[in-house]
């Protein structure tokens, strides 16, 4: 991976983490077999190194998951145009790594952990509707590879 050119905007590890975990959306990037780019923004979660997504069981983000694993995702956690200043303050995070559906336990888990994320005050419902969709959809895992994050203001 290329390094950093302003050093000073740099977040530590950690710091990117603690961004990544607690955002809600990000946009997710892949490319197909002849390396046409395509960006769409997702909801996610966050756990043990990865990035977990769902989706259709058919569409183009899983077309080029399956000619190209490698994905990129970042994340923008705060943002603020400084008019005056001609300039914003931002966090944001980039992502690299490879993508792999997920199968049997292991997405029934993950499923799980987006309704704890998004809808904690409804977990038994949650259950209801993973029940329901769970054959419906494909759950994804980013297996991150790389790591950084930047900070202005």
């Amino acid at each position: 991976m290329r390094t950093m050119i302003s050093k000073e905007k740099q977040l530590t590890h950690e710091e990117a983490i603690e961004i990544l975990a607690g955002s809600q959306m990000g946009l997710l990037a892949t490319a197909d077999k002849d390396g046409q780019p395509y960006g769409t923004p997702i909801n996610y979660i966050y756990s043990d190194n990865s990035i977990y997504f769902h989706c259709a069981l058919e569409g183009h983000k899983l077309n080029n998951i399956a000619e190209n694993t490698r994905v990129c995702f970042t994340v923008i956690g705060k943002s603020e145009v400084v008019a005056k200043s001609f300039t914003s303050h931002y966090e944001s995070v980039i992502v690299f790594g490879k993508a792999v559906v997920v199968v049997g336990l292991k997405k029934l888990h993950v499923m799980r952990k987006f309704v704890e994320k998004y809808s904690p005050d409804y977990l038994a419902q949650g259950d209801k509707v993973i029940e329901m969709f769970i054959d419906k959809c494909h759950v994804v895992q980013i297996v991150i590879s790389h790591v950084a994050g930047k900070k202005n203001g």
